[in-house]
């Protein structure tokens, strides 16, 4: 016979239903990274411009429509929402190579596209944050989320090569064909979760929808520790953000790797943040979450600013994999547990509003530190540009929550009560 410890520790079976689910759309999306500006420059022959103009808009315009979503996805119950949003995605991906085969396919229709599957990934994001809250109790919280982080880590590090290798042989559209395909077989999954779902218990307050929209950030600037961490979040993802252009732009032009190197760069060190995602339970068993919360929130910001050693050789290409590789396996670390000490802290009647506040901010924030950063690299050059990102990235750590000393999910602060 087992320990007891040992059986309420077992996720449950609905909960690897969910993650199976998670795994195969994450797969999909792996091999299909980049797959829209692919098309949109190899069959359309787009411009520079409008490739990051269509990146760009995606990003801004799925997050504005986001906005009122959360309140809807708030007081229903989610996996309906969930699969609804998978359905959408393969619909919309699915197009493309439909659409291209015909000869019909148009640069408006791919802006189109890139918004509703980023606007689909908000969507279902707010609806399983929730979703995984009510499915997995409160002490499995960090190992069930270091789960999904181990999944987007594996499939970046192994999706992205298998995804060139595949346009390389199959032309530009396969890799979409396998995304939408996987967005199906996710809904599917969803779909085979035995347990049946029930109404959530809270109730929708009436309540004057500029307020209803503004709930999920209402609800984070009340609390200051979440208020923090969503503005290091920012700061944090815009600068890492600002840089991938530019570290491209970095390795391919003005030290003179060769492109394989760098997709061996961009690949490789994403097996950092699958260990530092398999480390993250075992390390908050032993120091805390709280510890592990500050001391790899300021870790990951540490190893930007070594790529500004690099040089155009062998040494020069590994001082850049060790430094994505260090920086990834403490984020791999830090965002599982930030994942579950936000998911405890926010009431069940507001995770949804809160995980569409946060989605829709950070697709706002990060166009706009990718365009600072060229506007840097033009005014200045790539070395400065990447400096400063080192520095903001740096400075980031400054907004993590180090005066909090209530350090749980039961202290949470309720909602705040909505403005006249």
């Amino acid at each position: 016979m087992k320990p007891a410890t040992a059986v309420e520790d077992r996720l449950s079976p609905d909960f690897y239903r969910l993650w199976a689910s998670f795994t195969i759309s994450q797969i999909g999306s792996a091999l299909g990274t980049g797959a829209l500006p692919l098309v949109a420059i190899v069959v359309l022959d787009a411009s520079d411009l409008q490739v990051s103009l269509m990146a760009a808009l995606s990003g801004i315009a799925s997050a504005a429509i986001a906005l009122p979503l959360g309140s809807f996805i708030e007081f229903r119950r989610k996996r309906p929402i969930m699969i609804q949003a998978d359905l959408a995605s393969f619909v919309a991906l699915s197009s493309v190579p439909v659409t291209a085969w015909l000869g019909v396919l148009t640069y408006a229709q791919l802006c189109v596209v890139g918004t509703i599957q980023t606007l689909c990934g908000i969507v279902f994001n707010a609806a399983n944050g929730a979703h995984v809250k009510s499915l997995v109790p409160e002490p499995q919280r960090v190992r069930a989320n270091s789960r999904f982080e181990t999944t987007f880590w594996m499939a970046s590090a192994l999706g992205a090569p298998a995804g060139g290798a595949l346009v390389s042989m199959l032309g530009a559209t396969i890799t979409l064909v396998i995304d939408s395909a996987s967005y199906l077989l996710s809904a599917l999954g969803i779909r085979s979760i035995a347990t049946p779902e029930p109404e959530p218990a809270h109730e929708r307050r009436e309540q004057h929808w500029v307020t209803d929209i503004r709930s999920g950030w209402s609800y984070i600037f009340a609390q200051p520790t979440l208020h923090r961490l969503f503005w290091n979040a920012m700061i944090f993802g815009g600068s890492l953000m600002l840089t991938a252009p530019l570290v491209a732009l970095l390795m391919l032009r003005e030290l003179g790797f060769a492109p394989w190197q760098y997709g061996l760069a961009l690949g490789l060190p994403c097996l950092g943040g699958l260990l530092g995602s398999l480390c993250a339970p075992k390390l908050v068993a032993v120091f805390s979450e709280r510890t592990v919360l500050l001391g790899f929130g300021t870790l990951r910001t540490c190893w930007l600013g070594l790529l500004l050693a690099a040089g155009p050789s062998t040494f020069g290409l590994a001082i850049i994999m060790v430094t994505e590789t260090l920086l990834l396996f403490c984020a791999g670390v830090f965002n599982p547990v930030f994942t579950t000490y936000r998911m405890n802290c926010t009431a069940d009647d507001h995770m949804a509003r809160v995980g569409t506040a946060w989605s829709s901010s950070a697709k706002s924030f990060q166009p706009a530190f990718i365009a600072l950063g060229g506007v840097i690299a033009a005014a200045t050059s790539l070395r400065v540009a990447i400096g400063c990102a080192a520095v903001t990235l740096l400075a980031s750590c400054l907004l993590l929550p180090w005066r909090q000393t209530v350090w749980s999910g039961s202290a949470a602060i309720p909602a705040p009560p909505p403005r006249p």
